[in-house]
Protein backbone atom coordinates (compact mmCIF):
# COMPACT_ATOMS: atom_id res chain seq x y z
CA UNK A 1 0.00 0.00 0.00
CA UNK A 2 1.38 2.88 -1.28
CA UNK A 3 2.01 6.17 1.80
CA UNK A 4 -0.04 8.65 3.25
CA UNK A 5 0.54 12.24 2.85
CA UNK A 6 -3.33 14.18 2.66
CA UNK A 7 -4.87 13.38 5.35
CA UNK A 8 -8.97 14.61 6.26
CA UNK A 9 -9.98 15.20 9.73
CA UNK A 10 -13.66 15.24 9.96
CA UNK A 11 -14.93 16.63 13.94
CA UNK A 12 -12.02 18.22 14.89
CA UNK A 13 -13.55 20.38 17.01
CA UNK A 14 -14.48 18.36 19.58
CA UNK A 15 -12.90 17.21 22.84
CA UNK A 16 -10.45 14.38 20.84
CA UNK A 17 -9.92 15.92 17.60
CA UNK A 18 -7.51 18.89 18.31
CA UNK A 19 -5.22 16.45 19.36
CA UNK A 20 -5.29 14.47 16.54
CA UNK A 21 -5.13 17.54 14.29
CA UNK A 22 -1.94 18.07 16.02
CA UNK A 23 -0.35 14.89 16.07
CA UNK A 24 -0.99 14.37 12.33
CA UNK A 25 0.99 17.90 11.66
CA UNK A 26 3.85 16.91 13.99
CA UNK A 27 4.53 13.95 12.39
CA UNK A 28 4.65 15.75 9.01
CA UNK A 29 1.10 14.78 7.01
CA UNK A 30 -1.00 17.26 5.02
CA UNK A 31 -4.12 18.10 7.13
CA UNK A 32 -7.36 19.35 6.02
CA UNK A 33 -10.27 19.71 8.09
CA UNK A 34 -13.51 18.98 7.07
CA UNK A 35 -15.69 21.29 8.90
CA UNK A 36 -19.39 22.60 8.91
CA UNK A 37 -20.31 25.73 6.72
CA UNK A 38 -21.69 27.23 9.57
CA UNK A 39 -18.04 26.77 11.31
CA UNK A 40 -16.09 29.74 12.37
CA UNK A 41 -13.60 27.65 14.64
CA UNK A 42 -9.67 28.72 13.90
CA UNK A 43 -7.00 26.08 12.97
CA UNK A 44 -3.11 26.62 12.61
CA UNK A 45 -2.05 28.48 9.43
CA UNK A 46 -0.61 25.16 8.19
CA UNK A 47 -4.39 23.50 7.77
CA UNK A 48 -6.30 23.29 5.20
CA UNK A 49 -9.78 24.10 5.91
CA UNK A 50 -13.03 22.78 3.50
CA UNK A 51 -16.46 23.38 4.47
CA UNK A 52 -19.15 20.59 3.89
CA UNK A 53 -22.43 19.93 3.79
CA UNK A 54 -22.54 16.40 5.74
CA UNK A 55 -25.87 15.52 4.29
CA UNK A 56 -24.57 16.13 0.84
CA UNK A 57 -22.75 12.76 -0.54
CA UNK A 58 -21.52 15.22 -3.58
CA UNK A 59 -19.84 17.71 -1.00
CA UNK A 60 -18.02 15.38 0.82
CA UNK A 61 -17.05 13.43 -2.42
CA UNK A 62 -15.55 16.33 -3.70
CA UNK A 63 -13.97 17.56 -0.85
CA UNK A 64 -11.95 14.07 -0.22
CA UNK A 65 -10.91 14.16 -3.38
CA UNK A 66 -6.73 13.93 -3.48
CA UNK A 67 -6.72 12.55 0.07
CA UNK A 68 -5.10 9.55 1.18
CA UNK A 69 -6.68 8.84 4.70
CA UNK A 70 -9.59 10.14 6.23
CA UNK A 71 -10.31 10.24 10.45
CA UNK A 72 -13.32 10.78 12.01
CA UNK A 73 -12.98 12.63 15.44
CA UNK A 74 -16.97 12.98 15.17
CA UNK A 75 -18.69 13.09 18.50
CA UNK A 76 -20.94 10.31 19.75
CA UNK A 77 -24.16 12.26 18.93
CA UNK A 78 -23.87 12.64 15.45
CA UNK A 79 -21.92 9.32 14.55
CA UNK A 80 -24.52 8.32 12.03
CA UNK A 81 -23.32 10.88 9.98
CA UNK A 82 -20.11 8.50 9.36
CA UNK A 83 -22.34 6.46 6.75
CA UNK A 84 -22.28 8.92 4.31
CA UNK A 85 -18.75 9.85 5.23
CA UNK A 86 -18.05 6.51 4.78
CA UNK A 87 -19.34 6.19 1.33
CA UNK A 88 -17.86 9.61 0.00
CA UNK A 89 -14.56 8.41 0.90
CA UNK A 90 -14.84 5.50 -1.10
CA UNK A 91 -16.05 7.43 -4.25
CA UNK A 92 -13.05 9.55 -3.77
CA UNK A 93 -11.24 6.63 -4.01
CA UNK A 94 -9.26 7.28 -0.16
CA UNK A 95 -6.79 4.55 0.72
CA UNK A 96 -7.92 4.27 4.97
CA UNK A 97 -10.52 5.45 6.75
CA UNK A 98 -10.17 5.22 10.92
CA UNK A 99 -13.77 6.02 12.23
CA UNK A 100 -14.89 7.68 15.33
CA UNK A 101 -14.03 4.55 17.41
CA UNK A 102 -11.56 5.73 20.32
CA UNK A 103 -13.61 4.35 23.28
CA UNK A 104 -14.68 1.11 24.17
CA UNK A 105 -14.01 -2.20 22.56
CA UNK A 106 -17.00 -2.31 20.32
CA UNK A 107 -15.42 -5.33 18.77
CA UNK A 108 -16.54 -7.34 22.05
CA UNK A 109 -19.76 -9.37 21.80
CA UNK A 110 -21.36 -7.73 24.94
CA UNK A 111 -20.53 -3.98 23.89
CA UNK A 112 -21.68 -4.83 20.61
CA UNK A 113 -25.12 -5.14 21.80
CA UNK A 114 -25.79 -2.49 23.61
CA UNK A 115 -28.38 0.04 21.93
CA UNK A 116 -26.53 3.11 22.23
CA UNK A 117 -23.69 1.41 19.88
CA UNK A 118 -25.88 0.38 16.76
CA UNK A 119 -24.93 3.40 14.60
CA UNK A 120 -20.85 2.86 15.46
CA UNK A 121 -21.45 -0.75 14.03
CA UNK A 122 -23.41 0.24 11.36
CA UNK A 123 -20.18 1.87 10.47
CA UNK A 124 -18.18 -0.39 11.01
CA UNK A 125 -20.45 -2.92 8.56
CA UNK A 126 -20.00 -0.42 5.89
CA UNK A 127 -16.47 -0.37 6.23
CA UNK A 128 -16.08 -4.00 6.03
CA UNK A 129 -18.32 -3.80 2.65
CA UNK A 130 -16.11 -1.32 1.61
CA UNK A 131 -12.85 -3.54 2.04
CA UNK A 132 -14.45 -6.43 1.43
CA UNK A 133 -15.01 -5.32 -2.16
CA UNK A 134 -11.12 -4.73 -2.54
CA UNK A 135 -11.94 -0.93 -2.09
CA UNK A 136 -11.08 1.59 0.76
CA UNK A 137 -9.20 0.03 3.85
CA UNK A 138 -10.23 0.64 7.74
CA UNK A 139 -8.41 0.37 10.90
CA UNK A 140 -10.53 1.02 14.45
CA UNK A 141 -8.90 2.60 17.18
CA UNK A 142 -9.57 1.08 20.64
CA UNK A 143 -8.35 3.53 23.90
CA UNK A 144 -11.09 3.39 26.17
CA UNK A 145 -12.21 6.18 27.96
CA UNK A 146 -10.18 8.93 27.50
CA UNK A 147 -7.76 9.38 30.66
CA UNK A 148 -6.88 12.97 31.17
CA UNK A 149 -10.61 14.35 29.87
CA UNK A 150 -12.34 11.38 31.82
CA UNK A 151 -10.01 12.81 35.05
CA UNK A 152 -10.44 16.43 34.41
CA UNK A 153 -14.30 16.26 33.65
CA UNK A 154 -14.87 13.66 36.66
CA UNK A 155 -16.08 10.97 34.28
CA UNK A 156 -13.04 8.69 35.63
CA UNK A 157 -12.54 10.34 39.31
CA UNK A 158 -13.89 13.50 40.60
CA UNK A 159 -10.28 14.87 41.83
CA UNK A 160 -11.40 18.54 43.03
CA UNK A 161 -15.13 17.37 44.86
CA UNK A 162 -12.73 14.71 46.30
CA UNK A 163 -15.35 11.49 44.97
CA UNK A 164 -15.37 8.54 42.47
CA UNK A 165 -18.20 5.60 42.28
CA UNK A 166 -16.73 2.39 42.34
CA UNK A 167 -18.42 0.56 39.79
CA UNK A 168 -18.95 -3.19 41.27
CA UNK A 169 -16.88 -2.35 43.70
CA UNK A 170 -14.06 -0.71 41.41
CA UNK A 171 -11.80 -3.67 41.37
CA UNK A 172 -12.19 -4.59 37.37
CA UNK A 173 -9.06 -3.37 35.57
CA UNK A 174 -10.14 -1.31 32.47
CA UNK A 175 -7.85 0.42 29.52
CA UNK A 176 -7.29 3.91 29.42
CA UNK A 177 -5.68 6.17 27.12
CA UNK A 178 -4.79 10.20 27.13
CA UNK A 179 -5.82 12.52 24.00
CA UNK A 180 -2.35 12.72 23.03
CA UNK A 181 -1.56 9.02 23.14
CA UNK A 182 -4.77 8.81 20.90
CA UNK A 183 -3.65 11.58 18.50
CA UNK A 184 -0.33 9.23 18.48
CA UNK A 185 -2.09 6.35 17.68
CA UNK A 186 -3.28 7.73 14.61
CA UNK A 187 -0.38 8.38 13.10
CA UNK A 188 1.04 5.11 14.18
CA UNK A 189 -1.98 3.75 11.90
CA UNK A 190 -1.03 5.28 9.10
CA UNK A 191 2.46 5.03 9.21
CA UNK A 192 1.92 1.27 9.93
CA UNK A 193 -0.83 0.00 6.91
CA UNK A 194 -0.58 -2.89 6.29
CA UNK A 195 -0.08 -4.28 9.71
CA UNK A 196 -3.08 -2.48 10.90
CA UNK A 197 -5.15 -3.07 7.31
CA UNK A 198 -8.90 -4.14 8.12
CA UNK A 199 -8.59 -4.55 12.01
CA UNK A 200 -9.14 -3.18 15.04
CA UNK A 201 -6.00 -2.33 17.40
CA UNK A 202 -5.82 -1.65 20.90
CA UNK A 203 -3.72 1.11 22.87
CA UNK A 204 -3.43 2.12 26.53
CA UNK A 205 -1.29 4.76 28.42
CA UNK A 206 -2.45 2.69 31.79
CA UNK A 207 -4.41 -0.54 33.00
CA UNK A 208 -6.38 -0.15 36.25
CA UNK A 209 -8.96 -0.14 38.71
CA UNK A 210 -11.46 2.72 40.35
CA UNK A 211 -10.25 1.59 43.62
CA UNK A 212 -6.62 2.23 42.49
CA UNK A 213 -7.71 5.62 40.87
CA UNK A 214 -9.05 6.75 44.48
CA UNK A 215 -5.83 5.79 46.01
CA UNK A 216 -3.70 7.64 43.90
CA UNK A 217 -6.36 10.26 43.87
CA UNK A 218 -6.08 10.59 47.88
CA UNK A 219 -2.65 10.86 47.47
CA UNK A 220 -2.60 13.69 45.41
CA UNK A 221 -5.31 15.96 46.65
CA UNK A 222 -5.19 14.48 50.80
CA UNK A 223 -7.03 11.75 52.43
CA UNK A 224 -9.39 13.79 53.92
CA UNK A 225 -12.91 14.00 52.78
CA UNK A 226 -13.13 11.30 50.24
CA UNK A 227 -16.52 9.90 49.08
CA UNK A 228 -16.71 6.67 47.86
CA UNK A 229 -19.92 5.60 46.72
CA UNK A 230 -20.23 1.70 45.07
CA UNK A 231 -22.73 1.65 41.87
CA UNK A 232 -24.27 -1.69 40.78
CA UNK A 233 -23.28 -1.85 36.83
CA UNK A 234 -26.73 -4.40 36.47
CA UNK A 235 -28.84 -1.18 38.16
CA UNK A 236 -27.36 1.13 36.04
CA UNK A 237 -28.54 -1.39 32.46
CA UNK A 238 -31.94 -1.89 34.24
CA UNK A 239 -32.79 1.75 34.61
CA UNK A 240 -31.49 2.46 31.03
CA UNK A 241 -33.58 0.06 29.62
CA UNK A 242 -36.47 0.77 31.59
CA UNK A 243 -36.03 4.67 30.46
CA UNK A 244 -35.90 3.27 26.05
CA UNK A 245 -39.25 1.66 26.70
CA UNK A 246 -40.68 5.03 27.79
CA UNK A 247 -43.12 6.76 24.82
CA UNK A 248 -40.10 9.42 24.40
CA UNK A 249 -36.63 8.19 26.20
CA UNK A 250 -34.60 10.99 27.72
CA UNK A 251 -31.02 10.05 26.32
CA UNK A 252 -29.79 11.60 29.76
CA UNK A 253 -31.09 8.60 31.66
CA UNK A 254 -29.48 6.09 29.08
CA UNK A 255 -27.07 6.54 27.23
CA UNK A 256 -24.15 7.24 30.13
CA UNK A 257 -25.92 4.59 31.51
CA UNK A 258 -24.60 2.00 28.98
CA UNK A 259 -21.45 3.73 28.49
CA UNK A 260 -20.68 3.29 31.72
CA UNK A 261 -21.12 -0.97 31.80
CA UNK A 262 -19.15 -1.18 28.53
CA UNK A 263 -16.02 0.52 30.36
CA UNK A 264 -16.65 -1.30 34.33
CA UNK A 265 -19.10 -3.79 33.57
CA UNK A 266 -18.47 -7.50 33.17
CA UNK A 267 -17.48 -9.19 29.94
CA UNK A 268 -17.27 -6.03 27.62
CA UNK A 269 -13.75 -6.35 26.69
CA UNK A 270 -12.92 -3.60 28.39
CA UNK A 271 -9.37 -4.71 29.14
CA UNK A 272 -7.39 -4.77 26.70
CA UNK A 273 -4.93 -7.74 27.01
CA UNK A 274 -3.69 -7.96 23.66
CA UNK A 275 -2.04 -4.52 22.84
CA UNK A 276 -0.71 -2.79 19.41
CA UNK A 277 0.98 0.16 21.77
CA UNK A 278 4.53 -1.51 20.68
CA UNK A 279 3.84 -1.39 16.71
CA UNK A 280 2.13 2.13 17.29
CA UNK A 281 4.67 3.70 19.51
CA UNK A 282 2.97 4.18 22.32
CA UNK A 283 4.54 3.72 25.87
CA UNK A 284 2.62 2.72 28.88
CA UNK A 285 2.35 5.01 32.25
CA UNK A 286 3.82 4.59 35.41
CA UNK A 287 2.09 5.08 38.34
CA UNK A 288 4.35 8.59 39.14
CA UNK A 289 3.36 9.77 35.50
CA UNK A 290 -0.50 8.65 36.22
CA UNK A 291 -0.20 10.86 39.17
CA UNK A 292 1.59 13.61 37.41
CA UNK A 293 -1.51 13.63 35.35
CA UNK A 294 -4.03 13.88 38.43
CA UNK A 295 -1.45 16.78 39.79
CA UNK A 296 -1.15 19.05 36.74
CA UNK A 297 -5.25 18.12 37.13
CA UNK A 298 -6.16 19.49 39.91
CA UNK A 299 -4.57 23.01 38.75
CA UNK A 300 -6.66 23.60 36.06
CA UNK A 301 -9.88 26.05 36.48
CA UNK A 302 -12.98 24.60 35.74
Amino acid sequence: MSKITHVAVAGATGNLGPSVVGQLLNAGFKVTVLTRQSSSHNFPRSVTVVPVDYDSLESLTNALKGQDAVVSTIASAAIVTQLRLVEAAAKAHVKRFIPSEFGSNTVAEKTRALPVLKDTIAVQDALQKEAASGGMTYTLICTGPFLDWGILVGFIINLKGKSISLYDGGDRVFSSTSLASIGNAVVGVLTHLEQTKNRPVYVQDTATTLKHMAALGKKVTGAEGWKETVVSINELLEQAWAELKKAQPDPKNFVMQFIKASIWGEGYGSHFEKLDNDLLGIEQWSDADLQDLMDSLTEVDD
